[in-house]
C-alpha cells in the first residue's frame, strides 16, 4: 500500500507558476513509476504527466509540454510537478499517483490539491 499526500497547490494569475510536491510513504519509492492526474469542474479526469521508477523517462500531455515539468526525488520520496505559464484552462484538482511502470502510473491515488488560475 502507498500513501500519497500531494501540497502546493493555490490561487495564481494567468501567466504565473505553482509547484506542487507528493510524499509518498513507503520504503519502495524508488520502484515505482509515479504520476500527475487532473480533473477540472464539470470534466473527466484525464492524465498530466509520468516519471519512471528513475527518474530517466517522462511523458506529458500535449496541453502541457513545454510548461509543466515533472521530476522526483528517491531520496526524498518526493515527486514534483513544476508549473509555468498557467493557463485559465488548466485549473483542476490536481492528483499524485503511482503505478508499475510509467504507462501504468494509477494503481494508488493522492487526496489531491487544487490549482486554481485567475485570468
Amino acid at each position: 500500500q502507498v500513501q500519497l499526500v500531494e501540497s502546493g497547490g493555490g490561487l495564481v494569475q494567468t501567466g504565473g507558476s505553482l509547484r506542487l510536491s507528493c510524499v509518498a510513504s513507503t520504503r519502495t519509492f524508488s520502484s515505482y513509476a509515479m504520476g500527475w492526474f487532473r480533473q477540472a469542474p464539470g470534466k473527466e479526469r484525464e492524465f498530466v504527466a509520468s516519471i519512471s521508477w528513475g527518474g530517466r523517462s517522462t511523458y506529458s500531455t500535449g496541453s502541457v509540454k513545454g510548461r509543466f515539468t515533472i521530476s522526483r526525488d528517491n531520496a526524498k520520496n518526493t515527486v514534483y510537478l513544476q508549473m509555468t505559464g498557467l493557463k485559465p484552462e488548466d485549473t483542476a484538482v490536481y492528483y499524485c499517483t503511482a503505478g508499475p511502470n510509467i504507462g501504468n502510473v494509477n494503481a494508488y491515488w493522492g487526496q489531491g490539491t487544487q490549482v486554481t488560475v485567475s485570468s
